[in-house]
Parts: C-alpha cells; structure tokens; sequence
C-alpha cells in the first residue's frame, strides 16, 4: 500500500480499475477536487497503482494504493469498509473495469464468457452493492459505471463483452431508481470511441494526429465528466452520459 499523510474525515474516492489511462485520469481529477482517491487493481498489478499513488501525492494531493480482485467478494466487502474506517467517507466510488476481448462465437469458451462476464458485470455489482451500504447510512453519494459502444451495442466477435457491458448497464439503471430517491446519484457513462491510452498508443497507425485533432478521447476529458455528474444539483441528475469524439459515427 502507498499512501500520502490525510487529513481527517476527508472524503474519499474509490476508483475500481485504476491502473490504465482512464482510471489513472479519474483518480487524479477527484483527488484535485479535494477527495482522497482510493485507487484499486488486482494484486498482481499494483506497480501501476504505487506509481499514480505518488503523482497525486507529488501534485499536493492525496492518494492510497489498494491490490483487491473485484470479483471477490470478501474482499470488496472488506476494502469498502477499511475505506470507510480507516481512510474517510466514501462520496464517490467509480467502477471503471473493461474486460474488452473478441473472439469468434464458436472460439469463445464458457471459461472466457465467465470470466468477462465476473469482471465488467459481477464486479460492478460488488461495487454498486457496497457501495450504496455505506452511501445509504449518510443520505447521500454518487456511483459512476463506465460503459463502452457494446453497452449498447454488439458487434461481431464480442459476445462475452457485449452481454457484460449490456448486463452492467441494466445494472445500473436498477441501482439509479432504487438508490436516487436515497440522494444517491447513480451513472452510466457510454465511452463510444478510442481513448488516448497506452494500447491505442501502440497500435493505432497515425495516433499523433488523431490526438491533435482530437479525434480521440482524452482520459482527462473523460474524468473531466465524471467529476461533472458528481457535482451535479439533484433537480437536474443524468444518469447516461455518451463521450465520442467529434468524428465519431453513430
């Protein structure tokens, strides 16, 4: 775990699924609005987590490094609690994992489905679910899911993405009529387009001038958004937000 020194009943952000362009963005831009972020990845990936840990901690602000796997239960019910006992109280918890695989449907595999489906699906459900348990008790939070085109869209080869990012869209509408009139604001943010992020930056010929011409998506952009629905006055809530870059088709 890393960590920087934090005030008392400072309010916290837990962001699931940290470690890439996007959650690393997400983190840094609640941490600048005054929150501590709570920044999660599984074990074996907290290289990532310790070294955005001291960027935030570098800017002034303040950040905590956590390796769990969302798909645990135990050990999500354990991290929401040891944020709300030993770090401060949770206002925002973003669920940021992707699971984005493609593969033929006579390719894919129970084993592979399971697994996306746990990882972009279950795992939100963790988080929706631990989230509210802790954001119920002081009338008040926001939960922010991040979606993607197969939210709504399948394509071809994308039948374990698609039914998990579909299956954690419903989730989130079901969380929003249940927990909104709790004060709790609950999101789904379709992210329809390629992002500025390290796999994009190896693989997308010509990337250089896509980002000038920002025909891609900024992940400070994205969180730009996100804090944006935080911030938002209840009389007037969204709870689905679409990002494409200006070129992008429908």
């Amino acid at each position: 775990m890393s960590n920087s020194s934090t005030p008392a009943k400072q309010g916290a952000c837990v962001v699931i699924g940290a470690g890439d362009d996007t959650g690393g963005a997400i983190a840094r831009a609640f941490a600048r609005e005054g929150l501590i972020s709570v920044l999660v990845r599984r074990p074996r990936n907290t290289d990532a987590l310790d070294e955005l840990a001291k960027q935030i901690s570098d800017e002034g602000h303040h950040a905590i490094a956590l390796g769990v796997d969302a798909r645990d239960e135990d050990a999500m019910v354990n991290l929401f609690s040891k944020v709300e006992t030993e770090i401060g109280p949770i206002e925002v918890a973003v669920f940021n994992i992707g699971a984005n695989v493609n593969f033929p449907i006579l390719d894919m595999t129970g084993r592979v489905f399971r697994k996306v489906w746990e990882m972009a699906c279950f795992a939100g459900f963790l988080t929706g679910r631990e989230s509210a348990r802790h954001m119920i008790k002081r009338g008040r939070g926001t939960i922010l899911f991040t979606g993607a085109t197969a939210s709504v869209r399948g394509g071809s080869g994308y039948s374990a993405f698609a039914g998990a990012k579909h299956a954690l869209r419903a989730l989130a509408q079901s969380l929003a009529r249940e927990l909104g009139p709790k004060n709790i604001h609950v999101a789904h943010v379709i992210i329809d387009g390629a992002i500025d992020s390290r796999f994009i930056r190896d693989n997308m010929a010509n990337v250089d001038e896509a980002r000038q011409n920002e025909q891609i998506l900024s992940p400070d952009e994205i969180a730009a958004n996100y804090v944006w629905l935080h911030k938002q006055a209840r009389s007037a809530w969204t709870h689905e937000l679409d990002l494409r870059p200006w070129t992008e088709t429908w």
